[in-house]
């Protein structure tokens, strides 16, 4: 089963339990919380990884590590722990989140340029965005230089790519598929 595929069921069933007990909120800084740690740890990222650890171990630096969290998120850890799929911990995190904030009718629109985008230019994406959905919009700038200019917008599985890299590769292609 595709991995991704994976960690959106569990985000999924993880959020329905949220909505269910009306601690989608809590469950929210919770997963956001380990969005963050996870991204700043190499060696936990390892660990979860490793093949070499019992998934009772792992369990056990998880529920150490977030020992205040709700029970609905340490139950995650257990579920994950038992089906042997704990490596998709920051996965099924950041489809929670992401679920969530759809369900609160807000978007996350990341925005991908070679260069910071200005506060005047922000504003102009944003009233393009919101013309095309009715949700609550932020908007994240990551700064890509193989971009080499152009930017590429996803906001939740939509993307458009209007980069120079891409539009190079496609000359690239056509060129490459003609010959």
């Amino acid at each position: 089963m595709n991995e991704s595929r994976a960690a959106l069921r569990y985000a999924k069933a993880t959020l329905n339990l949220a909505v269910e007990q009306k601690a989608t909120d809590a469950i929210d800084r919770d997963m956001r919380s380990i969005v963050q740690t996870i991204s700043d740890s190499n060696e936990l990222k390892e660990m979860l990884a490793s093949p070499i650890l019992e998934g009772s171990s792992k369990k056990e630096v998880l529920l150490t590590l977030f020992k205040n969290f709700n029970e609905i998120t340490k139950e995650v850890f257990s579920l994950l722990v038992s089906k042997k799929r704990i490596d998709l911990l920051y996965e099924v995190a950041s489809k929670y989140i992401a679920l969530n904030d759809d369900l609160k009718g807000e978007n996350v629109a990341l925005v991908t340029t070679a260069v910071p985008l200005t506060p005047s230019l922000e504003k102009k994406i944003l009233s393009q965005i919101g013309k095309i959905t009715k949700n609550k919009i932020t908007l994240e700038n990551q700064i890509d230089e193989s971009i080499i200019g152009g930017f590429i917008l996803r906001i939740g599985d939509l993307q458009y790519n209007a980069s120079i890299s891409n539009k190079l590769n496609s000359l690239k292609r056509e060129f490459t598929n003609s010959i």
